[in-house]
C-alpha cells in the first residue's frame, strides 16, 4: 500500500484542505502528522499554543471518527520528517505552502531530501496571482482590492468535501498533547465550532452579518464573526468564508445586508493583501516597508510601555483594550488600531515592540496580519496610514464607544463615573470622583502624557525622515 504523509501546519480541518486532499491523491494511506517544532512554539504565548493543542485534540478526534487519528511529534521538521518516511516508507509529504521568511526555508530544506508536494490553501487567492499588468506586486491596498475582485468569485464547486472515511495508518509512537496549556479564552478550538460561528453570522443568528458594515467598528456589540483565531490556525478554509461572503452579497435582501457582504469580503481582502507583502517584501519583518523610518528617534520609555502592556495608561478607551487582551488573548480591531496609534503616536514608542506584545499575546497572533496592521498604523508601511494622521484616544472611545459600555467592562473602577467624564476622568471635580469611588491618581492613574504635546513630539520625529 502507497503511504503519503499530510504534513499538517496551519490546516486543522478536513474541510477543503488541499493539502490533505494531495496527500490522499498519492497514497491509499494518509498519516496526519502534526510536527511540534520548538522553534515555533517558543515564539508563541500561552493562549495562542493553548488553542493550538485544543484545535489539534479537535482534530484528533475528527480523524478518528473517520478510522485514522493525528500522529504528533516533537523536534526539527526536517529531522522528524526523514525519520518517519523510514519508518513507514512513506513516498511523498503534501503540505500547505506558508509565506513566513522562516516557513519558506523550512519548506526549503525539506524539499531538498524529502519529496515535499506544496498545496495552496492558507489563503484565498495564491500571494503571487494578484499582480499588476507589468507583474509586479501591488503596494497600495485599494488597487490590488480592484484586481483581486477582478478575479473569478470562489464558488461551491471550488471546495474540496472533507473524506468521508480515511485508511488508518500504520501503528506509530508520536507523543501526547498536553491536556492542560494555560488560558484559551473565549474561543472553543476545533473544526466544528469554527463552522458553526460561520453559520450563525452568515445565517444572521449572531452576530448579523447584514449589519457588519455599521456594527464592525464598536468593540462593545459582538458584531465580528470571530473567525479570526480559527482562520490563524486553518480550523476553517478562507476558501469557504469567501464563498460564504460571495454567497452573502448576491443573496442580500437588501442594500444594506449587501454592504456588510462587502464589508465582511474586504476584511478577507485585507488577509490576503498583507501575506502577499510579507511574501514579495520579507524584510517587513525586520523593519519598516520604507527603511527611512527605521531612523525614527523613538523615546521608547520602558516605564510608558509597562503601563500600556497594562492598560494603566490613564486613557479609559486605550487601557480597556489592553486589558481585553491580557484578560482574553483577542482584541477588537477598532481596538488595535487604537492601541497601536497610541503606542507610536503619543508614547514615541517603537512599533516593533507592540508588534512582538501583541504577538506574545494574541490567540490569533499572525505574523502578515499582524505586522500589515502595526506598520499601518505607525504609518511606516505599504498602504500606511499617512503618518500625520494620530489617533486622539479620547475621541476614538467618544466616536466607537460612546456610552462607555466597553469601558466599564474592562475597567471596572470606572464603573460608576458619569457617562459625560467616561472617556476624560481627569475632568471630574474632586467632589465627582468621590461620588463615583474613584480618585484619578489613586484607584484609576493619572495620564501617563498629554496628547496635544505628543503629537507635536511625533510629527516633527517623522518630519526629520520623512521619505521625500
Amino acid at each position: 500500500m502507497r503511504t503519503a504523509i499530510w504534513w499538517i501546519r496551519r490546516d486543522l480541518r478536513l474541510d477543503d484542505n488541499q493539502a490533505l486532499a494531495a496527500a490522499l491523491q498519492q497514497g491509499e494511506s494518509v498519516i496526519p502528522l502534526f510536527v511540534l517544532d520548538p522553534r515555533l512554539l517558543g515564539a508563541a504565548g500561552a493562549a495562542r499554543v493553548a488553542f493550538l493543542y485544543a484545535g489539534l485534540r479537535a482534530l484528533d478526534g475528527a480523524l478518528r471518527r473517520r478510522g485514522s487519528r493525528l500522529l504528533v511529534r516533537c523536534g526539527e521538521p526536517v529531522q522528524v520528517l526523514s525519520a518517519l518516511c523510514q519508518e513507514s516508507g512513506a513516498t511523498a509529504v503534501c503540505a500547505e505552502r506558508d509565506y513566513s521568511p522562516y516557513a519558506r526555508e523550512r519548506d526549503r530544506a525539506v524539499a531538498a531530501v524529502l519529496p515535499l508536494q506544496l498545496t495552496a490553501g492558507l489563503t484565498i487567492r495564491l500571494p503571487d496571482a494578484v499582480h499588476k499588468e507589468n507583474g509586479e506586486p501591488y503596494t497600495v491596498f485599494t488597487p490590488y482590492s480592484r484586481r483581486w475582485l477582478s478575479h473569478p468569485p470562489i464558488g461551491r464547486s471550488d471546495l474540496v468535501e472533507a473524506p468521508a472515511q480515511l485508511v488508518a495508518p500504520p501503528p506509530l509512537a508520536g507523543e501526547r498533547l498536553p491536556e492542560e496549556a494555560g488560558e484559551v479564552g473565549p474561543f472553543v478550538a476545533g473544526e466544528a465550532e469554527a463552522q458553526r460561528r460561520l453559520a450563525a453570522f452568515v445565517e444572521g443568528v449572531s452576530p448579523p452579518l447584514h449589519q457588519y458594515a455599521e456594527r464592525r467598528n464598536l468593540p462593545e456589540v459582538d458584531g465580528t464573526s470571530g473567525l479570526s483565531p480559527y482562520l490563524r490556525f486553518g480550523m476553517i478554509s478562507p476558501r469557504r468564508v469567501a464563498w460564504a461572503a460571495y454567497a452573502a452579497r448576491e443573496e442580500a435582501p437588501h442594500a444594506g445586508a449587501r454592504g456588510g457582504a462587502e464589508s465582511w469580503l474586504t476584511e478577507l481582502i485585507w488577509r490576503d493583501f498583507y501575506f502577499a507583502i510579507l511574501y514579495h517584501f520579507p524584510h517587513v519583518c525586520r523593519g519598516s516597508f520604507h527603511p527611512a523610518y527605521d531612523q525614527i528617534g523613538w523615546a521608547n520609555d520602558p516605564e510608558q510601555f509597562r503601563a500600556w502592556c497594562g492598560g494603566q495608561t490613564g486613557y479609559p478607551f486605550i487601557d480597556a483594550a489592553m486589558r481585553q487582551l491580557a484578560h482574553s488573548g483577542w482584541m477588537h480591531n477598532r481596538a488595535r488600531m487604537a492601541v497601536a496609534s497610541f503606542l507610536v503616536k503619543d508614547l514615541l514608542i517603537d512599533w516593533r515592540w507592540g508588534e512582538r506584545w501583541f504577538m506574545q499575546r494574541l490567540v490569533d497572533g499572525d505574523l502578515a496580519a499582524n505586522n500589515g496592521g502595526w506598520q499601518w498604523a505607525a504609518g511606516t508601511g505599504t498602504d500606511a496610514a499617512p503618518y500625520f494622521r494620530i489617533f486622539n484616544p479620547v475621541a476614538q472611545g467618544q466616536k466607537f464607544d460612546p456610552s462607555g459600555g466597553y469601558i466599564r467592562r474592562w475597567v471596572p473602577e470606572l464603573g460608576a463615573v458619569a457617562e459625560k467624564y467616561i472617556h476624560e476622568p481627569w475632568r471630574m471635580a474632586h467632589s465627582e470622583q468621590l461620588r463615583a469611588r474613584c480618585l484619578v491618581g489613586r484607584d484609576y492613574p493619572e495620564r501617563i502624557v498629554d496628547h496635544v504635546w505628543a503629537r507635536e513630539r511625533v510629527l516633527a520625529a517623522y518630519k526629520a525622515v520623512k521619505q521625500p
